[in-house]
């Protein structure tokens, strides 16, 4: 099973060659990890990553394609947040940056969505926006009941954005508010491994689709184990049933029973756990099942109209409490 950090190890090495696709993976990883401060009268740029190498790709893109020289530090170590980015990327002049990567407004305001050229971008440039979102706030879970892919957003705005990269792409994923945060979540097992490949985490995806099939074949397994298991406990109630009444029928019944009325309800009796089936290749001559279950239905007919008549408990008097009647 692939685990965060492992699909985070393999998108980080994924080449990237078309600048159009690394623009919109550092924008994005910028917009979800980081946000605009104030610094001595002087606009910041800043993103909180969780590796190393996430920071050496973001401060790459920003070399080779604006110009840009960045700071990076490590952040310390939080108790409180398990699992909370420990890298500080930072531009001090980060004004003019930020208007080229559409992070700004026109009234220098940080924008609350994602820049519309990217999310309006060719399948690339989509898949370059996942890829940037995973590492910047991505996660994903095992398969099986709780499986997922996840991003936390910033704000709505970001998370529908990222929804409808997705649906471009062809794969339905949600937005979802949960405990305070912006979510967009892929459940479905097939449409996280899509999400995956789309992304560039071909090997993971591969793992992912291996653990999944095998889950879902266990499932299947288990699931037809659990329905025989029924059919067989339904089928031994049966039998149980239907013993009970053909003893209670031959009881009230006693000398006065056709001989192959009674030659079928002695051989139910003889070989309780038979099928009808089983029952009719035991008979001398052989029966049908069909034959079986007539005169079996017979017997038990005729002794509970005699039961009737005479006033005294029929056969299904015989059953125990907890089976149904038959």
């Amino acid at each position: 099973m692939p685990s965060t950090v492992e699909v985070k190890s393999e998108l980080v090495r994924f080449p990237v060659q078309r600048t159009g696709e690394r623009i919109a993976e550092v924008a994005t990883i910028l917009r979800l990890a980081g946000g605009l401060h104030t610094i001595s009268g002087r606009i910041a740029l800043e993103a909180e990553l969780h590796t190393p190498q996430i920071v050496q790709r973001v401060r790459k893109d920003l070399a080779e394609l604006y110009g840009v020289r960045s700071e990076a530090k490590q952040l310390p170590p939080t108790a409180t947040r398990p699992g909370a980015p420990q890298f500080l990327v930072r531009v001090l002049d980060g004004e003019t940056l930020a208007r080229q990567l559409g992070l700004l407004d026109q009234r220098r305001r940080q924008i609350r969505g994602l820049p519309n050229r990217l999310t309006t971008g060719a399948q690339p440039e989509l898949a370059a926006i996942w890829r940037g979102a995973f590492l910047a706030r991505g996660g994903i879970t095992a398969p099986g009941r709780s499986a997922g892919l996840e991003i936390i957003c910033p704000s709505n705005e970001v998370a529908m954005a990222l929804v409808g990269a997705a649906g471009r792409i062809g794969i339905e994923s949600k937005s979802r508010e949960i405990r305070g945060q912006n979510k967009v979540l892929i459940r479905d097992g097939e449409a996280i491994g899509e999400m995956l490949g789309a992304m560039g985490a071909v090997e993971s995806r591969a793992s992912w689709d291996e653990l999944r099939k095998a889950r879902e074949t266990r499932a299947t397994a288990n699931r037809l184990v659990n329905f025989d298991d029924a059919n067989l406990r339904r089928s031994a109630e049966a039998s149980v049933a239907a013993c009970a009444r053909v003893e209670r029928a031959l009881e009230i019944l006693g000398d006065e029973i056709p001989d192959h009325l009674r030659y079928a309800g002695e051989l139910r009796l003889r070989h309780r756990e038979a099928s009808l089936d089983d029952l009719g290749a035991r008979a001398d001559p052989v029966l049908t099942k069909d034959a079986v279950a007539g005169r079996i239905r017979r017997l038990l007919a005729m002794a509970d109209k005699e039961a009737e008549t005479r006033g005294i408990p029929g056969t299904e008097s015989s059953l125990p409490d907890d089976l149904s009647r038959l």
